[in-house]
């Protein structure tokens, strides 16, 4: 058996050889369809690796409590429903009430637009500003790579203290100057840097690198606002009494906001990989519909395929005598021809896997994915490739199987 089929390989690469041009391009329609395929599939899957990984450092086994839904608005879909804000008292409230193994943290977004400054140094007015208390680091998965944390004599006085970014130290501190304890400007105001967090890098174009960190209380103070919103947000020490903790927040917070028994919540309770998990649902019909893509360029190919299998036929009618009055079987016919076509296909198919892998890491680079081998895809590729081929040779090589071996050696 495997002297046959090595037998009908070899034959087959030199038929290729024979009648390289036109092989040559149905080879390379078969390639272009899988690398679509593979290329875009790669680049999703990239992209799905990346909103998991980055939304797990912000925060893993994190929930909020906020007066949103949280939403990702596609096509028609409707509104994310807004409740009333989470007033500054229900959340000191609820985090002085709220008796758990957990930290629990309030924080809310002062501005998105504000100017930073040092000496003559000064950032693009796209800076987020957030009001934060001492638990804030803990419960959004960041870390300081200098200085210290906010004490809580800081967060309760309102200190003109800040925790920068990475990113803003190369944006105001260019000639190197150590951060620590310099005075920076927020606006009008002046603060002292007493720490940088630790890259997290960016996701679809977002990064929290450029943010700036002041205490809760300074920010009611100077960045005031009416009808403002703040966030809870809670992570329990033991992360196996999450689903516990949601429920016990739940109820804890019903409380402080004095929701009657039978109604609804009028705020969200979202856990942190709730985001990562809507942008990936939404992410697999962009995987359906490159996949669809795929199959119609592989359709095409599956037709130039049958053509040229039909036209080698004929032009091999009197070779198909030849080997019929040396004793070959109809089997053994049909095989050599349907052989053919999926050698071409998988030939196609390392090739577009080849292109395909590199493309869609690249794409994924820019997109601010990262570089992955996708094994499913490409063993999935390998598969379509080999049920093109047989679908494509299965009635070329039952017309090759079907030619009277006298009428074959006649042809001219």
């Amino acid at each position: 058996m495997k002297i046959l089929v090595g037998e009908n390989i070899k034959v087959s690469l030199t038929s290729i050889r024979s009648h390289l041009l036109r092989t040559v391009l149905t080879i390379l329609i078969i390639a272009f369809g899988i690398m679509a395929l593979v290329g875009i599939l790669t680049a999703i899957d990239s992209l799905k690796y990346s909103i998991n990984s980055n939304f797990t450092r912000m925060g893993a086994n994190t929930f909020t409590i906020r007066n949103r839904e949280m939403k990702i608005m596609m096509g028609n879909d409707s509104k994310a429903k807004m409740y009333e804000p989470i007033t500054f008292q229900e959340a000191v409230k609820f985090k002085n009430d709220f008796d758990y193994p957990a930290y629990t943290s309030i924080s809310t977004f002062a501005t998105h637009t504000a100017t930073l400054k040092f000496k003559s140094e000064k950032t693009n007015p796209n800076i987020g500003v957030i009001g934060a208390d001492e638990n804030y680091l803990v419960t959004s998965g960041s870390e300081l790579t200098k200085g210290r944390n906010f004490t809580l004599q800081e967060v309760i006085s309102g200190a003109n203290v800040a925790i920068i970014g990475p990113d803003l130290i190369t944006n105001l501190f260019k000639n190197n100057e150590v951060p620590d304890e310099q005075q920076i400007s927020i606006g009008p105001g002046k603060y002292r840097v007493i720490g940088v967090l630790k890259a997290k890098g960016s996701s679809m174009g977002f990064s929290g690198d450029k943010n700036c960190i002041v205490p809760l209380i300074n920010v009611r103070q100077y960045f005031s606002r009416p009808n403002a919103s703040y966030t809870i947000s809670v992570m329990p020490k033991d992360p196996k009494l999450l689903e516990s903790a949601i429920d016990e927040a739940t109820g804890a917070f019903r409380v402080v906001r004095k929701i009657p028994i039978g109604n609804d919540n009028n705020f969200e309770v979202a856990k942190s990989d709730n985001l990562a998990q809507m942008l990936v649902a939404n992410i697999s019909y962009v995987t359906l519909a490159a996949t669809i893509i795929g199959l119609i360029t592989l359709l095409g190919a599956a037709i130039g395929l049958m053509n040229i299998m039909l036209v080698s036929v004929t032009e091999r009618t009197r070779e198909i005598g030849i080997r019929k009055a040396m004793g070959a079987t109809r089997k053994i016919i049909k095989n050599q021809f349907l052989m053919e076509a999926i050698v071409i296909c998988q030939l196609g198919g390392f090739l577009g896997i080849l292109l395909g892998i590199p493309i869609g890491n690249i794409i994924s680079f820019f997109i601010g994915g990262s570089f992955i081998i996708p094994w499913l895809w490409v063993i999935s590729g390998l598969v379509l490739c080999f049920m093109v081929g047989l679908v494509s040779g299965i009635y070329p090589a039952m017309k090759a199987a079907k030619l009277d071996p006298i009428e074959s050696l006649r042809y001219e």
